[in-house]
């Protein structure tokens, strides 16, 4: 008497790392000699490069950099003009299970910057940077589908289950090249004070063994006419990338997010043109719900077979979506705005909680709108708030989110500005599964102390089902439910069974 089991191979990754790290760096710098001093400082605007991310044994490190542009009104000028400045850095994050050279997705953003003037020569920048890190850890589990018996008639339970497992991770570099032209109804540009690149993954396809993403760079120019003052241009460039996948079928729910890692512009002559470079790495998550059959548990009719069973834990999705919020609120600023030149959103922390039901997701945002007054004079008000989302996520279900702020659309009012965008929150629930399935089985030949009655009449119990009554007794399945007339439905509690042994 034989037994052999028949056997499947799950691999994937599974996220070891899934935080947000803040670190805060400043910089002080001087004003050049030929410039004059600073009467006030108006504005600080920054952006952060991705350079370089490492894994090592539990612990993921981030390299990057922040590009600030201090904007200033010079003492007897117009202005404001820049005061540039960059501020390396590295941010570290941990995952017990992570290993070295496993792969990492991560995302860099500036989450407040501001200044102090020390003496009319003299700034302190301080700069907060946050950084989105996930790493992961190749995974793999072997389980048993069923069985195979030769000179044995085996009752196998096999139960489907569907595990959603991440696939593939993968990355891939873009560079993006263009001139661009100021729109037709601003004034030429006399200088470039700061640029800003917004990036977002719109589709992401796999169609055979290719991985495709597409979006589009919204850009803001903030810039210095001929005449003084400040403007601002907007261009959108869409990008596009293919790589090879491997690990992951056409069917792969896909995950794509860009990470700035450099960005040039360069004024052209004419003051109407500007050459632009933009990098960026595009990094994709794959994730797939595999279906599989396990065998959950056996027996034999006529030997005695003892199955060893263990616990399959996995994930389950349950929700992906977007949540929104649409925010509109006045920033106080007691003057007589004239007209705003530029306007933007930084996202801080995102906290969740739960009550119930339900998950309350909520970011710290702090919005800028860089303004002209009636009297000429160039300024920035600013107000701190909070966006918010409130999903329906089961008790047993975790949530992941994330937030991202669209277009800021800024307007003068009596008694300051008013602001108007869109908070999204991406957010995908996973519910924790678990599964016994047979490891292994040992297979002994009945004794005749074991034999038992050709027919026995039995009651069904609470919560029993026509599996645990023909296991008890070593039954055949089928042959209850021919002998009691059954079809394919379970049995009621009470219902009165005969259970025929074969001889």
């Amino acid at each position: 008497m034989e037994l052999e089991l028949n056997r499947t191979h799950v691999s994937g990754y599974d996220a070891v790392l899934d935080a947000t790290v803040f670190q805060e760096e400043t910089l002080e710098t001087i004003v050049p000699d030929a410039n004059p001093d600073i009467q006030r400082l108006v504005d600080v605007q920054g952006k952060a490069l991705l350079k370089s991310k490492t894994a090592s044994e539990g612990r993921a490190a981030l390299t990057g950099s922040a590009r600030l542009s201090v904007l200033y009104e010079p003492e007897g000028g117009a202005g404001p003009p820049p005061r540039g400045g960059s501020l390396p850095g590295t941010i570290m994050g941990e995952g017990k299970n992570l290993k070295p050279g496993g792969p990492r997705c991560a995302l860099v953003r500036v989450a407040g910057a501001d200044a102090r003037m020390m003496n009319p020569r003299k700034i302190v920048v301080r700069v907060e940077l946050a950084a989105q890190v996930r790493g992961y850890a190749a995974s793999g589990v072997t389980l048993c589908t069923g069985a195979q018996a030769d000179g044995l008639e085996v009752e196998q339970l096999k139960q489907a289950h569907t595990p959603c497992c991440t696939a593939a991770v993968q990355e891939k570099q873009i560079t993006l090249e263009d001139e661009l032209t100021l729109p037709a109804g601003r004034p030429a540009a006399e200088e470039l004070l700061h640029g800003r690149a917004e990036l977002l993954c719109q589709e992401t396809r796999i169609i055979g063994s290719k991985l495709i993403v597409k979006g589009e760079a919204a850009l803001r120019l903030l810039y210095r006419p001929a005449g003084g003052g400040v403007d601002c241009a907007e261009f959108t460039l869409p990008f596009s990338a293919v790589a090879e996948l491997s690990g992951a079928g056409e069917e792969g729910r896909c995950e794509s997010q860009a990470a700035l890692t450099g960005m040039e512009y360069v004024l052209g002559a004419d003051g109407r043109t500007v050459s632009m470079s933009l990098s960026m790495l595009a990094q994709t998550v794959v994730q797939e719900e595999r279906r599989v059959e396990l065998l959950s548990d056996l027996y034999s009719v006529d030997a005695q077979v003892q199955a060893e069973r263990t616990p399959y834990i996995y994930q389950t999705l349950c929700q992906e979506d977007t949540g929104r919020q649409a925010v509109q609120q006045v920033i106080e600023s007691g003057l007589q705005i004239q007209s705003v030149a530029d306007a933007y959103c930084l996202v801080g922390a995102l906290r969740q909680s739960r009550e119930g039901q339900q998950v309350r997701l909520a970011a710290e945002l702090s919005v800028t709108a860089l303004c002209v007054t009636e009297d000429g004079d160039c300024t920035a008000v600013s107000r701190r708030m909070e966006a918010s989302c409130v999903l329906d996520v089961p008790p047993d279900c975790s949530c992941r989110c994330s937030c991202r702020c669209g277009n800021v659309v800024a307007t003068p009012t009596a008694s300051g500005v008013e602001v108007r965008f869109s908070v999204d929150f991406p957010f995908q629930s996973m519910r924790q599964s678990q599964a016994m399935v047979v490891r292994d089985v040992g297979v002994e030949p009945l004794e005749p102390s074991q034999e038992r009655p050709s027919i026995v009449l039995r009651a069904v119990g609470a919560q029993e089902s026509l599996w645990d009554v023909a296991k008890q007794f070593g039954a055949a399945i089928g042959d209850i439910r021919q002998a009691n007339e059954l079809g394919e439905e379970q049995p009621w509690e009470g219902q009165m069974l005969l259970i025929p042994r074969k001889r």
